[in-house]
């Protein structure tokens, strides 16, 4: 007669669990470290939000075959609301035979706002950051609804997923804006910005401050 060996299951001794929480906690740590100096609270923030923004926009190009934008309001100095804070994504739509229809433009889904105080920087955003490229341009834009229809910069991917734009930067900073004006900074003149360089391929790579975008210190507006 053949017995068969059992053996009870065995769970994580103490031991076990302290050092799994203390890798956990070194990991959030060097997560803060590498966050650390990119921007405030609502900078931060927005950065993180612009970024799956981004990445959104890519993965509709890619999936759809289509052209795709990232786009930023501009349109109008007089919205306490949505100018240089509200972002919305677009895509071309496709006929019947799956084919874009070339600059019939769309939109993915709703738009997304900024956080409160945390404003596009149309100055400082550029088409060739590296190499000291010129500011984004301004773009009209007409979607299949009416309400979102006006003046935007606009990130474009193609329908593989590669950046119209590559070395393009997008910067926001932390500020107030009066209606009809421009951003303007606040806070003892506290330079807060933050924002990333998207290459060809639709990756990012972050800015860790004002200095290494190329702010001024005595910058007063953006």
């Amino acid at each position: 007669m053949h017995y068969r060996s059992t053996r009870s299951a065995r769970g994580f001794s103490l031991i076990e669990l302290l050092v799994v929480i203390l890798i956990i906690s070194v990991l959030l740590t060097l997560g803060a470290v590498g966050l650390k100096g990119i921007g405030g609270k609502g900078v931060t923030s927005g950065v993180a939000t612009a970024e799956a923004v981004f990445d959104e926009a890519r993965a509709i190009a890619v999936g759809k075959g289509t052209r795709s934008r990232v786009m930023i309001d501009v349109d109008d100095p007089q919205s306490t609301e949505n100018y240089k804070r509200r972002m919305i994504v677009v895509y071309e739509e496709l006929d019947a035979q799956g084919e874009p229809i070339k600059d019939k433009w769309v939109m993915s889904s709703r738009a997304v706002t900024l956080p409160e105080g945390t404003f596009y920087s149309e100055t400082f955003s550029k088409k060739d950051h590296t190499n000291g490229g010129s500011a984004m341009e301004e773009e009209s834009l007409t979607t299949n609804k009416q309400a979102y229809d006006g003046k935007y910069i606009a990130y474009e991917f193609n329908s593989e997923g590669i950046c119209a734009t590559p070395g393009a930067s997008f910067i926001l900073g932390s500020g107030a804006r009066a209606q009809g004006q421009q951003p303007t900074i606040t806070g003892g003149g506290k330079r807060d910005f933050a924002g990333f360089i998207v290459w060809r391929n639709g990756r990012t790579s972050l800015f860790r401050g004002p200095d290494e975008i190329g702010i001024p210190s005595d910058v007063k507006t953006f």
